[in-house]
C-alpha cells in the first residue's frame, strides 16, 4: 500500500477548517441591489416591448397604453406607500391587547366589527392588503383581516362621497354600494372562517431588526413591505392596461342590452380595468348604455377584485390563497350587486 505524502507537509487541525485554495464565499445581493436590477430588467422589457410592438399596434394604441399603465402606477403609489406606512405602525406601535380589546375573540364575531372598522378609514385597495398583512401579523383571525381588507376601500367615507358627486340625485346608488359592498365583505369573511384553512394563507412575517428599537422596526417593515408589495402593483398595472388596449370597444357596447350579459361584461371589466376605488364611480357614471344594476356591480366588484389587487394579494399571502379567495369575493359580489340592484335600483 502506497501512501501519498503531502510536500507541504501535514495539516494541523485549525488549517484544516480553512476552506481550499481558491476558494471564495458567494456574496449574496443586496435587497436594493436585487431592487435596482429587477426594475431595470422591467424597464428593458418595457422598451423592447414597445420597439417590438409599435408596427404592428401603431402610436395610438401604444400611446394609450402607456397612459393607462402610468395612469395605475401614480393613481395606485400614494395609497399604497399610504398603506405600507399604515402597517407598519400597526406591526410596530400597536399592542397585541389593543385587537384583543377591540375584537371579540371570536372569528365570527369579529368579521363584522373589522367590517365596520374598514368602513371609517379612509384608503384603496393597494393600501388595504399591507394593512390587512399587518393586522394578521400582530394576531388578528385572518376572516377578521380579510374583511377589513375588502371593506376598506369600498365603503369608506371618501368613497362614498365620490359616488354621491357622481351620481346626483342618486342617493339610493349610493346606499345600494354601500350595503351590497359591506355584505360582501362579512359574508365573505364568514366564509373563510368556516371553510379557510391555516394552509392555505401565509401570514406576512416581519423582520426582526437586530437593533435601534421601534423606529429602527418601522423603517424595516416599511422597507420590507414596499419592496414586496412595489413590482406586484407594477405587473397588475401592465396586465391592465394590456387588456384595457386590445378589448375591443364595439363588443362592450354590443353586450350592454342584454341585462345578465351587462352586468357580467362590467364586473370582468372592473377586473380588468383596475381602477382605483376614489374614481371608479365616475367611470361608472359614464357607462349609461348599461343598467343601473350592472354599474352597481362595477363599482362593488372593483374595489375587491382586479388584477393589481389579485397581484398584490397573491405576493403577500400566497397563489395558494389567492386561487381560492378571489373567486370566492368576484361570485359573491357579483350575486350581492345583482340583489342589491333588484331591491333597491
Amino acid at each position: 500500500m502506497i501512501r501519498m505524502i503531502d510536500p507541504a507537509g501535514p495539516r494541523t487541525a485549525d488549517e484544516d477548517l480553512l476552506p481550499p485554495l481558491g476558494w471564495a464565499p458567494r456574496r449574496t445581493p443586496a435587497p436594493g441591489a436585487r431592487a435596482v436590477r429587477t426594475f431595470g430588467a422591467l424597464a428593458a422589457v418595457v422598451v423592447l416591448g414597445r420597439l417590438w410592438a409599435a408596427p404592428a399596434l401603431g402610436p395610438r394604441a401604444l400611446d394609450a397604453w402607456t397612459t393607462v399603465f402610468v395612469a395605475i402606477c401614480v393613481q395606485a403609489l400614494p395609497f399604497l406607500v399610504f398603506g405600507v406606512a399604515l402597517s407598519a405602525a400597526i406591526t410596530v406601535f400597536v399592542p397585541p391587547s389593543f385587537w384583543r380589546r377591540a375584537l371579540p375573540a371570536r372569528p365570527g364575531a369579529a368579521v363584522p366589527v373589522a367590517g365596520a372598522l374598514g368602513a371609517v378609514l379612509p384608503g384603496c385597495e393597494c393600501a388595504s392588503v399591507p394593512v390587512a398583512g399587518g393586522l394578521m401579523a400582530r394576531g388578528v383571525a385572518p376572516a377578521a383581516a380579510l374583511t377589513f381588507l375588502l371593506a376598506a376601500p369600498a365603503v369608506n367615507p371618501v368613497v362614498l362621497v365620490a359616488t354621491a358627486v357622481a351620481f346626483p340625485g342618486a342617493p339610493e346608488m349610493v346606499a345600494a354600494r354601500f350595503g351590497a359592498s359591506l355584505l360582501v365583505a362579512v359574508l365573505a369573511g364568514w366564509t373563510w372562517a368556516l371553510l379557510g384553512k391555516n394552509e392555505w394563507i401565509r401570514v406576512p412575517a416581519r423582520p426582526d431588526p437586530a437593533g435601534g428599537g421601534r423606529a429602527e422596526a418601522f423603517r424595516q417593515a416599511m422597507r420590507h413591505d414596499i419592496m414586496h408589495a412595489g413590482g406586484f402593483l407594477v405587473v397588475g398595472a401592465l396586465a391592465a392596461a394590456t387588456i384595457s388596449v386590445a378589448l375591443p370597444a364595439a363588443w362592450v357596447a354590443g353586450v350592454a342590452g342584454v341585462p345578465w350579459a351587462g352586468v357580467l361584461t362590467l364586473a370582468f371589466l372592473a377586473v380588468l380595468m383596475s381602477i382605483c376605488s376614489e374614481a371608479d364611480a365616475f367611470v361608472a357614471a359614464g357607462l349609461t348604455q348599461f343598467s343601473p344594476t350592472a354599474r352597481l356591480a362595477f363599482l362593488v366588484v372593483g374595489p375587491m377584485v382586479d388584477l393589481k389587487l389579485i397581484a398584490l394579494q397573491a405576493g403577500f399571502f400566497g397563489r395558494r390563497f389567492a386561487v381560492r379567495f378571489v373567486p370566492l369575493t368576484f361570485v359573491l359580489a357579483v350575486g350581492v350587486s345583482v340583489a342589491a340592484g333588484a331591491v333597491l335600483l
